[in-house]
C-alpha cells in the first residue's frame, strides 16, 4: 500500500491515512467516508477520486471493490433568477 500521506481526493486534499481512519472509525460505505472526510465532495464530485476511495475501503474492510456501492450523485445546484422558473 502506498504512503499514508498520499492524497486520494485532490479537490478536498483528503489523504490515504484519513480514509483509513474513517474505515477504522466505522465507515463501511463511500457515503460514510464522504461524511467523515469530505472525500468526493469537491469540484469533481467524486468523478476522479471515488474509484480510489472504493479501492481503499475494500482493502481496509476486506471486501471486494465491486460489492461496495458508489455514493449517491446529486446534480450541481446554482442560483437562478425567479424569471427563469416562471
Amino acid at each position: 500500500m502506498p504512503d499514508d500521506k498520499l492524497i486520494v481526493c485532490r479537490c478536498e486534499e483528503v489523504t490515504l491515512d484519513e480514509i483509513k481512519k474513517a474505515v477504522k472509525d466505522g465507515a463501511s460505505t463511500v457515503s460514510g467516508i464522504k461524511k467523515r472526510t469530505r472525500a468526493c465532495m469537491g469540484m469533481c464530485q467524486g468523478r476522479v477520486c471515488q474509484s480510489l476511495v472504493k479501492k481503499v475501503l475494500a482493502h481496509e474492510s476486506g471486501n471486494q471493490a465491486d460489492s461496495i456501492e458508489t455514493a449517491t450523485s446529486r446534480s450541481p445546484v446554482r442560483p437562478i433568477q425567479l424569471g427563469e422558473i416562471i
